[in-house]
């Protein structure tokens, strides 16, 4: 596998980990303590905060910032400028630091539309789709379409993208689902009921 291609304008911070075959493009920041997995693509302008954890194959568009306390696991997308958030109550003359913020967990495979925010302290659920332009301030489930200020679920999205119609089977790809407790799961049996 290739070593991690950085681009000259861009800073790795000593103590930060850039993982093979990862593109950091321009006027990136990855600062100290933050580990990116293999094989990501880091659009201009991102800036990844201290201690995040970013995992392998995630692609993170142009003018994202992802502060400390989000963990985005493998496969997921960043539209541009979507935004992260780790402070519920901020103010500039009182901050809090690390033990005021809340933590965000974006699941394998989760995409995030362009200017959609994310407010912290919600998990994003695998494979779920986040509109463009949506405001995420709940918990979203596995396979989750959700569109909206607040963002709200007007249906499923399928592991390759594709939304879902009411059998919950994908025309694209043939996979199958059903409801459960966190979202949706993957039949294993597609013809059981």
């Amino acid at each position: 596998m290739p070593a991690p291609y950085v681009h000259e304008s861009s800073y790795v911070d000593e103590g930060a980990t850039v993982g093979e075959g990862t593109k950091v493009w321009h006027f990136c920041h990855i600062q100290s303590g933050a580990v990116v997995g293999r094989n990501c693509s880091l659009g201009q302008n991102v800036n990844v905060a201290g201690n995040v954890r970013i995992g392998d194959g995630v692609k993170i568009q142009n003018n994202v910032s992802v502060y400390e306390g989000v963990t985005l696991e493998d496969f997921v997308f960043c539209g541009p400028s979507c935004v992260f958030t780790n402070d519920p109550t901020p103010r500039a003359g009182t901050p809090k630091g690390p033990a005021g913020w809340k933590p965000t967990l974006v699941r394998k495979g989760a995409s995030i539309g362009a200017n959609a925010t994310i407010v912290c302290g919600v998990e994003v659920g695998r494979w779920s789709m986040v509109a463009a332009g949506a405001v995420v301030t709940r918990d979203v489930p596995a396979h989750a379409l959700v569109i909206g200020v607040p963002a709200r679920r007007i249906g499923w999205a399928c592991e390759c993208g594709q939304v879902l119609p009411e059998s919950l089977s994908c025309p694209m790809c043939g996979r199958a689902y059903r409801e459960s407790i966190g979202g949706l799961e993957e039949n294993e049996d597609p013809d059981a009921v």
